[in-house]
């Protein structure tokens, strides 16, 4: 068991993305991320790394696709707006097949909103967001030491399948400080036999491309694709759950608003009200089996979002609309109070 060390969940990141052997770090700064790409910006000439701060957050993703199709672990991060610039060239990774890593610490929007934390690119990260049919894995961190390890759990994902991984945290989370291990984690990689790294005339050339002049190819790309997206939502969806054996009323959050949710439940769980959580630690794939169970159990839902009710969406379709959900919410870099969240557990409680 190595030592723990106070860490900014920025930080978290950045360190955990060099112990799992990313070496190829672009971006550009913004709030509330800014951290990641100063931190990177002073361990990576000292471990023969590349740092480099981009012009823009455009050019960023693009020299991001030049170091994934050469097999390297590579990663951008940004906040909100700057992410917005990244999807065209998120969804050229995507119809390329490569992996990469790509960090979103939310702030309020939409434009240039506020530098206060947010859920509000829900739908940006789990819907795609840029252009075409494809998705991106994205984990959703709810403490420091969850920021290192879903980094580090994120490269693999991205390895394995070949596609974006994408951490969505808030504001929040990447500004505060918790203790972290980050020297225990194991780590794994993967062969890449597709990558360009020159054939030295010994192997045929390898081609990263994803234009597909003949349309009936790349409807077969993007049947295969589907396949691969099929196995991953079997596979690999990820959640908690907290107090759930015998709750009447399920709370669903992520990121920091689970944390406050837990907060509420233990204050309800004391007057005898039967609350629990399930919390998505995958965003996409979203966890429908864990809410399979329980919505036959539960007489309600409520999502708790620091977002006009993006989420819920997913929340009802899990549950496939057998049983009411409601939405706790706070906006603009607000975030819900565990008041807030009893106040509306009270009047879902009373409601028939």
């Amino acid at each position: 068991m190595g030592d723990k060390v106070l860490m900014k969940g920025n930080e978290a990141i950045a360190e955990a993305a060099i112990k799992a052997g990313c070496r190829h770090y672009f971006g550009y700064p913004i709030t509330p991320q800014t951290e990641v790409a100063a931190y990177m910006s002073k361990r990576m000439p000292k471990i023969g790394g590349t740092f480099l701060q981009a012009e823009s957050e455009i050019a960023a993703i693009n020299m991001v696709i030049g170091v994934a199709s050469a097999g390297y672990r590579v990663m951008t991060s940004s906040s909100s707006p700057g992410i917005s610039l990244k999807q065209e060239g998120i969804s050229y990774l995507a119809g390329c097949d490569l992996p990469a890593l790509v960090v979103n610490v939310e702030r309020g929007g939409p434009g240039l909103g506020g530098i206060q934390p947010s859920q509000s690119d829900y739908w940006q990260a789990t819907k795609a967001g840029g252009h075409g049919d494809y998705h991106n894995l994205v984990l959703a961190p709810a403490s420091v030491q969850e920021m290192a390890s879903l980094t580090i759990k994120g490269f693999e994902l991205a390895d394995k399948y070949g596609m974006v991984a994408m951490i969505l945290a808030d504001g929040t989370m990447g500004q505060m400080m918790e203790p972290v291990e980050i020297d225990d984690i194991e780590i794994k990689t993967v062969e890449k036999p597709w990558a360009l790294t020159g054939t030295g005339m010994k192997r045929e050339h390898n081609i990263v491309n994803s234009l597909y002049l003949k349309p009936e190819l790349l409807e077969q790309k993007n049947f295969e694709r589907y396949e691969k997206y099929a196995k991953i939502e079997r596979d690999e969806a990820m959640f908690e759950e907290y107090l759930m054996d015998d709750a009447e009323i399920c709370l669903v959050a992520f990121g920091i608003t689970s944390r406050v949710a837990k907060n509420a439940i233990n204050e309800a769980r004391a007057k005898g009200v039967k609350v629990g959580m399930i919390r998505p630690i995958t965003l996409w794939p979203f966890p429908k089996k864990a809410f399979e169970a329980r919505a036959d159990q539960c007489k309600a839902f409520v999502s708790v979002e620091m977002s006009m009710g993006q989420m819920i969406e997913d929340v009802k379709l899990a549950i496939e609309c057998k049983k009411p959900v409601y939405l706790c919410n706070r906006v603009g870099g607000m975030i819900p109070t565990p008041e807030d969240i009893l106040s509306k557990i009270d009047e879902v409680g009373g409601a028939k």
